[in-house]
């Protein structure tokens, strides 16, 4: 059951007063301690029972859906049913895929082992590296909203040779059709271009860095994205993947590579699709400033987070994580049934800080597609926006 929100504030516009939108200068931003002093110390207990029974119904819903998948034709006249399938067996999946990034922030369970073995098995078999991704996720959460140090979807400069790019591109092209292929590439190839190559990665992490390679020429930044233990466990989660993958090799050669293709194949692109959508949103958008580090603080990066309607299916499906995202940035350690409450509070409390864009979800990716491809700075505010 999802607990209805009352709407805060509304998502800033750009002739919002300088309160409103990202003054660096004001100096009425709260502090992080000040943020967090507002959460109840009980908001990150950890239910165990109830975290069981999340797992629970994300899986079996989503092995039900494979399942059934595995009785359709692999012949091109069912090609609509294999596209209904895909679609639904993803966004089943993609509850698991919650319930592994919980893991890694120490969200879903107090022994960190069975959390760490939970969170190994579930994104080994959805084909993510779980310890580099928890590593690289991390840095995120620490630097968000950094121009240098953050860690995806970090924009590019206006003088860089990407933006002068996406200039001419779109005066090529119009402005519509380089929406749509902006949102495509970045739901069909965004994950696995950051996991091979850190694209959208921070500067200072040096471009490439692979989630799956330590050694050059990947991983060489000045400040090292994996660095001391997580060599090691860079290792381990490539352990997993090999598992799983040599697994579906196995299914592969008892059944069709087209029919692992179709059933695992197809429902991944779904996930990884859901997964870029959430993080592109929210993260970004036309007033949604980032800092460099004479301006950043972490108070500051991470109030730019931003929580939108998913509506209650999809909150349900995927435990809250788009809708209650400001409270995950602020404490990530609050498990996600306790992040309704927690941004209740939190809205309550910051009503001019926290941000919330009731704008509906396929308009907001197609303003965002269209829009935000790089960011200068506005000297007024002092932060960078999307130009």
């Amino acid at each position: 059951m999802t607990t209805t929100i009352p709407r805060s504030a509304p998502f800033p516009s750009p002739s919002a007063p300088p309160q409103s939108q990202s003054d660096p200068g004001s100096g009425n931003w709260p502090t992080k301690q000040q943020l967090l002093a507002c959460l109840p110390a009980d908001i990150t207990d950890k239910n165990s029972a109830r975290a069981w029974r999340k797992l629970a119904f994300s899986l079996s819903t989503s092995l039900l859906a494979y399942g059934l998948g595995c009785l359709i034709p692999l012949q091109w006249a069912f090609a609509p049913l294999w596209l209904a399938y895909a679609v639904v067996a993803g966004t089943l999946a993609m509850g698991c895929w919650v319930l592994a990034h919980e893991c890694g922030h120490n969200a879903f369970h107090p022994n960190r082992t069975i959390e760490a073995g939970v969170g190994l098995v579930l994104h080994s078999l959805l084909l993510v590296p779980y310890f580099s991704w928890q590593r690289s996720h991390a840095v995120h959460h620490s630097h968000c909203n950094h121009l240098e140090a953050g860690e995806t979807h970090v924009p590019s400069l206006g003088e860089s040779p990407w933006a002068g790019f996406t200039v001419k591109l779109k005066r090529v092209v119009g402005e519509s059709a380089y929406g749509m292929v902006s949102i495509l590439v970045h739901l069909l190839l965004g994950w696995p271009l950051y996991l091979l190559f850190g694209i959208t990665g921070g500067p200072e992490q040096g471009f490439p860095t692979s989630h799956f390679i330590d050694s050059k020429p990947f991983n060489t930044g000045r400040r090292p994205l994996f660095p001391g233990k997580w060599k090691d466990l860079m290792h381990l989660s490539n352990a997993g993947l090999i598992v799983v993958l040599a697994l579906l090799l196995l299914w592969a050669s008892q059944t069709s590579m087209a029919r692992v293709l179709c059933v695992y194949g197809l429902p991944y692109l779904i996930i990884n699709a859901w997964l870029v959508c959430y993080t592109w949103l929210q993260h970004t958008d036309a007033e949604i400033p980032h800092f460099s580090e004479s301006d950043w603080d972490w108070a500051k990066g991470a109030l730019q987070t931003v929580d939108r309607p998913y509506g209650p299916l999809l909150n349900l499906l995927h435990h809250g994580i788009g809708s209650t995202h400001v409270a995950h940035h602020l404490n990530p350690r609050i498990p996600h049934y306790n992040a309704w409450r927690a941004t209740e509070i939190l809205r309550a409390a910051f009503p001019e800080h926290v941000r919330v864009d009731p704008t509906p979800i396929h308009q907001a990716l197609w303003r965002v597609g269209r829009h935000c491809s790089y960011v200068t700075r506005d000297e007024q505010n002092g932060g960078y926006y999307y130009s």
